[in-house]
């Protein structure tokens, strides 16, 4: 069975008009501009696209608007996730996901859960979920780290538990992931900045912010990791580094809807609490996009 999670997956934007109404023609260009430049799979309603700020029915409007834009074309994953077990267990049934690989479900934030906590939470999502769950590790924002004995006792325990994305930022998490999961389980890496060392470590891929802005560049240095081709990898890895702390420097999206302001795929606007990239980003930005080959 093909990996329908290997390779680059982007967390894709939600673009904004200028009175903060879902830019639909933009997602549109966004979307296909990914398609047609590399990208594996997209997901929608992560992080970086703003979802906690986006309404329910945006969400469904976004979706059917994408799945619309896709045409079929690569897979798509659903964010769905939260502190409210019974909540996400809720929406996972009354959500219909006949068009999507799976869901990318976060760890819950704020509450910081025990690693019991963890587990009992997401053993609900995957009893409830009809599709592949993704697992979704970012301690940054959730303020508490699933240990790798917890998401492996998880990916053990169900078989619709298929992956983690990892976004500690920690090498060493990542590395014993990668030598004590089951061969079926994937680490998709969650930090721009590590993922090709994951992807050389064994990785699946990336699930990125920068890959939609970058798409050609990005998803050609992930795939040449999987080929274990380290040093013509390693070259476009180097290239990226500026513009990956870059769009990271202030607030995540605002950085990568500068860049796709600069490509013209979309305005830089952002909803409270979040506020668009100073201008000294900005012009940081400008700088890294006129040197860059995106070919």
């Amino acid at each position: 069975m093909n990996n329908p999670f290997l390779g680059t997956g982007v967390a894709i934007v939600t673009p904004f008009n200028d009175d903060l109404t879902v830019d639909y023609k933009a997602l549109e260009n966004i979307v296909e501009y990914n398609i047609t430049n590399g990208t594996d799979y997209i997901v929608i309603s992560g992080t970086t696209g703003e979802s906690v700020t986006v309404t329910k029915q945006e969400k469904k409007d976004i979706v059917t608007a994408i799945i619309k834009y896709n045409k079929g074309r690569v897979p798509l994953v659903l964010g769905i996730g939260g502190n409210n077990t019974v909540a996400v267990v809720e929406e996972i049934e009354n959500t219909d996901l006949s068009a999507f690989a799976g869901i990318l479900s976060v760890a819950p934030y704020y509450s910081k859960p025990t690693q019991e906590g963890f587990y009992q939470h997401f053993k609900a999502v995957a009893e409830a979920c009809p599709v592949p769950v993704i697992l979704y590790n970012v301690p940054g924002r959730t303020a508490k780290n699933m240990s790798p004995e917890t998401t492996l006792r998880l990916a053990k325990d169900f078989d619709n538990v298929v992956a983690v994305k990892e976004a500690g930022n920690n090498m060493g998490q990542y590395l014993e992931l990668l030598r004590d999961k089951p061969e079926n389980f994937s680490v998709i890496s969650g930090d721009d900045d590590l993922a090709l060392g994951v992807v050389l470590a064994g990785g699946a891929g990336v699930i990125s912010v920068i890959g939609q802005a970058l798409p050609k560049a990005f998803s050609t240095m992930i795939n040449l990791g999987l080929e274990g081709k380290a040093k013509e990898a390693y070259d476009l890895h180097f290239k990226m580094m500026d513009i990956v702390n870059l769009i990271f420097a202030e607030n995540n999206p605002a950085g990568v809807k500068a860049v796709l302001s600069q490509l013209n795929l979309c305005a830089t606007t952002v909803r409270l609490p979040l506020v668009p990239a100073t201008d000294q980003l900005e012009n940081s930005i400008e700088a890294f996009l006129s040197n860059f080959d995106k070919s």
